[in-house]
């Protein structure tokens, strides 16, 4: 029997998901996650936000700087592109349930007060993370996932997949136990980062009224 020092090792937030309760619930609960290394550095958990109620669920990488320091998802820059996005496409961003597969900010910082420089969480953090998506998606249980980039599709979909390949299109695929339908696309930090940002802009707002399509 493998002995683990602390929750952390175990890479698992399931100890911390409460049976029962709503979002409300979730997000008390999460706010003491320690299912992984993550939280050790992070300024605090970033839980979902959005309608309980939603249609569409958005799902995302991790939170940003400003969402660590804020708490809430989607607050920084490319929630404010996302947000332009969806309602060009048609899509009412009040609406919707924002999330990210992972619940705590990754980063690299080269000394205490230089800027933090996100990085990507692997593998093995995602699938800590899972069971707080899997009880996401169980209370909203939304008509249509959005997959904002990679690290979303592969949290979601497993390691194989490619953004690339699929986006834009609607996906019927089994999530957590449940038959869900999935509209996969870029996430909005990659449009920011784009040497075009107004095609990869454009490519975004088609790709989301494909969702919007899908919602109709």
């Amino acid at each position: 029997m493998v002995r683990t020092s602390a929750p952390e090792d175990a890479y698992t937030a399931e100890p911390f998901v409460p049976g029962r309760g709503g979002l409300a619930a979730l997000r008390r609960a999460a706010a003491d996650c320690r299912g992984c290394p993550l939280h050790r550095d992070a300024t605090q958990t970033v839980f979902g936000d959005g309608n309980e109620n939603a249609r569409v669920m958005l799902v995302g990488e991790q939170p940003g700087d400003q969402e660590d320091r804020q708490g809430k998802p989607f607050v920084g820059p490319a929630g404010k592109l996302l947000d332009r996005a969806l309602e060009e496409a048609g899509i009412d961003p009040s609406a919707a349930y924002v999330t990210n597969a992972v619940k705590h900010f990754k980063f690299t910082q080269a000394e205490p007060r230089k800027r933090r420089i996100h990085k990507a969480p692997n593998l093995r953090e995602m699938t800590a993370c899972g069971p707080w998506l899997a009880a996401e998606l169980a209370v909203v249980e939304p008509e249509l996932i959005v997959v904002l980039g990679a690290t979303a599709g592969k949290a979601l979909l497993g390691s194989s997949f490619r953004v690339t390949q699929v986006r834009g299109t609607v996906l019927e695929e089994e999530i957590h136990g449940r038959p869900e339908r999935l509209v996969p696309t870029v996430h909005p930090s990659s449009v920011l980062r784009s040497d075009d940002r107004e095609a990869a802009y454009r490519g975004l707002v088609s790709d989301l009224k494909v969702a919007a399509d899908a919602l109709s």
